[in-house]
């Protein structure tokens, strides 16, 4: 028995972009100060921007918004997975942080993509 999707809360996608975005806030807070408007800045920015791009695009109304704010979402994955492992290069995360977030970044990126199929395919079945 699946459950109805009464807003943007109740998508998967929404709340693992949620969880990720919560663990690059934890794992900035430990970079140097200097970072605070370089890498910092970056990491934050994007992973908020996967959670909040897949409300906006809830919110919109139309299919053709809902998949495009989807699609800048896992724009948004990507770009993180690049500054994480520019910020691995540089040491200010281990390997093992790197892989965690790799692996958080790849399931949002799975479960994001899901979605987007479901609301094309929901619109081309009407």
């Amino acid at each position: 028995m699946t459950t109805a999707i009464r807003s943007y809360h109740d998508l998967i996608a929404w709340q693992k972009a949620v969880a990720l975005s919560l663990e690059i806030y934890r794992l900035t807070a430990t970079f140097p100060a200097d970072e605070r408007f370089g890498l910092i800045s970056q990491l934050r920015r994007a992973s908020v921007g996967v959670p909040s791009n897949i409300a906006e695009g809830y919110g919109r109304g139309t299919t053709a918004d809902y998949v495009r704010f989807c699609r800048m979402a896992r724009g948004s994955l990507y770009e993180l997975e690049t500054q994480i492992l520019i910020a691995c290069q540089l040491g200010y995360v281990s390997d093992e942080a790197r892989e965690s977030v790799t692996d958080q970044v790849s399931e949002c990126s799975r479960v994001l993509g899901g979605l987007i199929r479901s609301i094309d395919h929901a619109d081309h079945s009407d």
